[in-house]
């Protein structure tokens, strides 16, 4: 954990430091944890759970027939009624 002061002083240095040490920094504000720093490639990482995640969700919609087909306009109106 880094605190926000010490980030303010010292720069990324602070976080470079931890980074050698931890895959994720915490950077915490009057003692609560506020951010996370991590690297990219975990971030990355992450971002495709989500994606395959979210791929999943939508062929199970599909397959449980929770869909609907319409024209452009009529999503359009859908969303703007709903």
């Amino acid at each position: 954990m880094i605190a926000a002061n010490e980030l303010k002083v010292r720069g990324l240095k602070a976080i470079d430091e931890q980074m050698k040490e931890f895959d994720e920094v915490g950077i915490t504000v009057r003692g609560k944890l506020k951010y996370v720093v991590v690297k990219v490639e975990k971030f990355d990482e992450w971002r495709e759970y989500e994606l395959n995640n979210a791929l999943e969700q939508a062929k199970k919609d599909i397959k449980d027939g929770r869909y609907v087909i319409e024209t452009a306009e009529q999503h359009i109106n859908r969303l703007w009624n709903d």
